[in-house]
């Protein structure tokens, strides 16, 4: 087996986690750095591979909705009073992240990808999981997705920033963000869905088009072999999370971080 074959066959299997993790509260970035470091799979200085293979799981999710987006969008089109303002509410929660984004991706790329970062990223925001799941369901404000409010739209938003920290789950930040906020969990993850789509859609042709001199051909090819798995492996993720969430609490996932959290440091005291 020659060398680009096995970096292509870590791209596929980087591809499914991170289509298995994306929309799940536990960082599918975090995932893909302490695999990808774990498997050997070195992506370059410029991670643009983590970032835009994360749109092929986003593309799933649009797929999936396909019927409601494009309600909205005609909605948006003929004026309909529910569609303007959910496009309004999305454009709230998605701005202060692409503000964030584009002023300081390339040190939180610099600084905060490494699994010392991700382990205490992921302790501390399945002890935040943990406490936000301790209130009552029946005490929640907003129970449908046309309800939400301009500020709870925009704790969303706010939340979603501290998802820039590989390890805390951008998923997992606006969904329990939405929750801290009184969003039902079934409307704070649906919420969570739809503000994916702007989001990694603008971070990933951001970033691809920022370092596309720095891709070579093999790299292009792991990144479409990496999108595909994602994509593919998302649509079985998605359906489910939403079967699950609907009858459970996101407590387990809480208790994944933590424990994942603490191997990752025993592991790195050890090394």
């Amino acid at each position: 087996m020659t060398d680009n074959t096995l970096y292509l066959i870590k791209a596929f299997f980087l591809g499914i986690i991170e289509g298995l993790t994306e929309f799940l509260p536990v960082s599918s970035t975090g995932h893909l750095i302490l695999v990808g470091d774990w498997i050997d799979f070195y992506s370059g200085q410029a991670k643009v591979f983590e970032v835009v293979i994360q749109f092929g799981a986003i593309l799933a999710v649009m797929w999936i909705f396909r019927h409601k987006v494009a309600h909205i969008l005609g909605g948006i089109l003929t004026g309909d009073r529910f569609s303007l303002k959910f496009a309004r509410n999305i454009i709230i929660a998605f701005l202060p992240a692409a503000i964030v984004g584009v002023s300081f991706l390339k040190e939180i790329k610099t600084v905060l990808f490494n699994p010392g970062v991700v382990a205490t990223a992921l302790i501390i925001g399945g002890f935040i999981i943990l406490w936000v799941e301790r209130k009552p369901q029946t005490e929640i404000r907003t129970a449908n997705i046309s309800e939400i409010t301009w500020f709870q739209a925009l704790m969303v938003g706010l939340a979603q920033c501290l998802a820039m920290i590989p390890g805390t789950s951008r998923s997992g930040a606006t969904i329990i963000g939405g929750m801290a906020a009184g969003l039902k969990r079934t409307t704070a993850t649906e919420f969570s869905f739809f503000l994916a789509m702007p989001t990694m859609l603008a971070a990933s042709v951001y970033d691809a088009w920022k370092n596309h001199a720095q891709l070579g051909s093999h790299d292009v090819t792991a990144i479409a072999i990496g999108f595909l798995a994602a994509f593919a492996a998302a649509l079985l993720v998605v359906r489910a999370l939403m079967r699950f969430v609907a009858t459970h609490s996101y407590k387990v996932f809480g208790w994944y971080r933590i424990a994942l959290g603490l191997v990752i440091v025993v592991w790195l005291l050890a090394v």
